[in-house]
């Protein structure tokens, strides 16, 4: 349905900031709520934000409320995650995804489809 390539991942010093993007493949990208989650070593995949399909209506992680921030511009086709303030708590593979639903957004993987492949942050403390 709608291929996703994120980017922008890197190693960072604790308090420095990056922007992830979540490039699609089609401009029915616009037609789809979208999340971003994230999975460290020895943990279980985590929800960060999700963002409905205009961008009007955002949720976050409590974990990462006022640090990060979710956007998307749906003539680029492109989803982004600011993250400033960032904490070596904050390493993990970030990865983007479609939504199922379409009514609501959700913090659940399992509603959720055509990940990508991720992109690595490593924030030292």
């Amino acid at each position: 349905q709608v291929q996703l390539v994120e980017s922008g991942g890197g190693s960072v010093q604790a308090g420095d900031s990056l922007r992830l993007s979540c490039a699609a493949s089609t401009r029915t990208f616009s037609n789809y709520n979208m999340g971003w989650f994230r999975q460290a070593p020895g943990k279980e995949r985590e929800f960060v934000a999700a963002i409905s399909r205009s961008g009007a209506n955002t949720d976050y992680a409590d974990s990462v409320k006022g640090r990060f921030t979710i956007s998307r511009d749906n003539a680029k086709i492109t989803m982004y995650l600011q993250m400033n303030s960032l904490k070596p708590e904050d390493t993990a593979v970030y990865k983007c995804a479609a939504s199922r639903l379409i009514m609501r957004l959700t913090n659940a993987f399992t509603d959720y489809y055509s990940w990508g492949q991720g992109t690595q942050v490593t924030v030292s403390s």
